[in-house]
């Protein structure tokens, strides 16, 4: 359990994350996920890194539990932790190619909305259900995966759209039966590696420069109102609701 690294063949690395049972991340989970992607993307030997998850979905956001438990500090620890992780992979000196499978909610939005690319299991569903856990963020990166008011309408509904539809958004790579999904990730990982290492960097950090939108600036800004939201007690009522909702289910 936990985030570990491997290298499966010449030039790139993957980067597991495996927090049962939903891949719902402590903020212990969100640091050690940017460490180890920022140590991937700095080995001179890396030229595209994978970034992957073991079990039924590849990101279901932050802890509720733990932020219920430790209250402010763990929230703050999240959002910290969060922007550290997104940013990592965002700023990763080599390309990032994301392996999607199941649900990708919340802050995994944030990691494959960084991504330099995605390729997605036939069942993955993509969504910000935040406003349902008393949150906001990542409309930042939603925003570099759909058009902008299909952003908007995603982000007030909650409603989660599929590997298709971002296909057709040209968003998504590639589409593949689940059980494929490791196969096309390093494939296309493959293809990018084969390129001059040097010149990929290169060509990272132009593309990056080139970015219309911070997403750094952007993402935190973000986060001031869902300080706003949790100071205020509003989010912590929104968040007893969520749960008596799923409790009730």
């Amino acid at each position: 359990m936990g985030v570990s690294c491997s290298s499966p063949e010449n030039g790139i690395s993957v980067v597991t994350v495996d927090y049962p049972p939903v891949n719902a991340l402590p903020v212990r989970g969100w640091f050690a996920l940017a460490d180890a992607v920022r140590a991937a993307g700095r080995d001179p030997g890396t030229r595209c890194v994978i970034l992957a998850a073991e079990g039924r979905g590849f990101n279901a956001g932050v802890d509720i539990k733990e932020i219920r438990t430790a209250g402010q500090e763990a929230l703050i620890g999240a959002n910290r932790g969060c922007a550290q992780a997104f940013a990592a992979v965002y700023e990763c000196e080599t390309p990032v190619v994301a392996a999607v499978q199941g649900f990708c909610l919340g802050g995994g939005i944030g990691l494959v909305g960084n991504a330099d690319a995605v390729v997605a299991g036939e069942d993955a569903v993509f969504g910000l259900p935040e406003l349902d856990r008393g949150a906001l963020g990542a409309a930042t990166h939603l925003a570099r995966l759909v058009p902008q008011h299909l952003m908007r309408a995603l982000y007030y509904t909650g409603r989660t759209a599929s590997a298709a539809e971002l296909h057709a958004h040209g968003s998504v790579w590639r589409v593949v039966p689940r059980a494929q999904l490791p196969g096309a990730a390093l494939e296309l990982a493959r293809q990018i590696a084969a390129k001059d290492g040097r010149l990929l960097r290169m060509a990272k950090a132009a593309i990056n420069g080139i970015d219309p939108v911070d997403v750094r600036r952007s993402y935190r800004f973000e986060q001031g109102f869902t300080f706003e939201a949790n100071l205020s007690g509003l989010a912590g009522r929104v968040r007893d609701t969520f749960g008596r909702r799923e409790e009730g289910a």
